[in-house]
């Protein structure tokens, strides 16, 4: 099956470069381009793309409140927003909005390619080190301190162990390190992270780590 990508940046360099790269790739096409936030949402509802390569900073309305808009619609198309800075502010931002990873704009087209390929299939584009690193980081300037407090409503429809999982998720841990931490198979972890998307309403893991900070279960640290 064909990617097909839609490309959101307001430089023109950068969106012709990565369409080179991208329709390079027997398995991807791009099927637009955007030059703001604005008409990346609206390209969206036109075009149907399966991954946005989104830009944060863009005139208009900018990446973040473009992915906030993108994800509210609830599209199929994922979201992955380029960033110059593997430690950008915006990025978490971006990640709170919706996002379902985030890649560098000087990515190789072979990391390119499969940042793609992996946000298409529904996973996230953050390795656990990375994952760890950006909440963990931009938590704290995200607005209020975060400190262990009451589970919200939500997490009443988790089972204990599914709350476990997903604290596991939020410190960075893949579904073998989990897996291994809590003795079963890593079958059962997927069926557990899968089980906490549906009845979070959260799009993957990322998300889930997110949530679960912003719930207050982990702290950063």
């Amino acid at each position: 099956m064909t990617i097909r990508v839609l490309i959101a940046d307001d430089q023109m360099m950068v969106r012709e470069g990565f369409s080179v790269l991208l329709n390079a790739m027997p398995d991807i096409e791009v099927a637009g381009e955007a030059v703001d936030g604005r008409e990346a949402v609206d390209k969206v509802r036109e075009l149907a793309p399966d991954v946005v390569l989104m830009d944060i900073r863009m005139p208009g309305l900018n990446g973040i409140e473009a992915t906030r808009e993108i994800v509210a619609a609830d599209v199929t198309a994922k979201v992955l927003v380029l960033t110059t800075f593997d430690l950008d502010e915006y990025v978490y931002q971006a990640l709170r909005a919706g996002a379902s990873g985030f890649l560098l704009k000087d990515a190789s087209a072979r990391r390119l390619a499969d940042g793609v390929r992996v946000v298409a299939s529904g996973e996230a584009l953050l390795a656990p080190s990375v994952t760890k690193r950006l909440i963990t980081e931009f938590s704290r300037l995200a607005g209020t301190p975060r400190r262990p407090g009451p589970a919200p409503a939500a997490y009443g429809e988790l089972t204990e162990r599914e709350t476990e999982v997903l604290v596991l998720i939020a410190q960075g841990l893949s579904n073998a390190e989990i897996a291994g931490r809590l003795v079963v198979a890593e079958s059962t972890v997927k069926t557990h992270v899968s089980r906490i998307l549906v009845k979070l309403g959260l799009r993957d893991r990322t998300q889930a780590a997110v949530f679960a900070y912003e719930a207050r279960l982990v702290t950063p640290g």
